[in-house]
């Protein structure tokens, strides 16, 4: 049994070589289908080398390493984690707002994120712990 890890859920499934996985256990994990034109999703379908599939199976490492997205495996390669794709992550961080708070600055003059909204601001912090 094989173990993996997406952003929102934990998925057990029968693996073999790596993530090599039966089409529909892609499917459940990835929540991407086993056409013949490809992975797909709606109408959107992500071609796969020949290498990656044989009809019934799809090697779901190379899928998603094809839609540029990481994945990892531990030593034993028992326990995989697939992340978001670069655009999913950017796509959930762009319409987030940091919570307004006013700390001081280095001359002892309070300043607010809010007086900062629109620019672009670098936050350095540490803990003592």
């Amino acid at each position: 049994m094989t173990v993996v890890l997406t952003p929102t859920e934990q998925f057990d499934v029968e693996a073999r070589d790596g993530l090599w996985m039966a089409a529909v256990d892609a499917e459940r994990v990835t929540g991407w289908t086993l056409k013949p034109e490809g992975m797909c999703r709606a109408e959107l379908c992500v071609p796969l080398p020949a290498s990656a599939t044989n009809g019934t199976e799809v090697d779901v490492e190379v899928f998603w390493k094809k839609l540029g997205a990481p994945v990892i495996a531990s030593e034993a390669r028992d326990v995989w984690a697939l992340g978001a794709p670069a655009d999913e992550r950017n796509a959930a961080l762009e319409g987030l707002q940091a919570p307004d708070f006013t700390l001081p600055d280095i001359d002892g003059t309070p300043r607010s994120l809010s007086q900062l909204r629109g620019k672009k601001v670098f936050l350095a912090t540490w803990a003592s712990w």
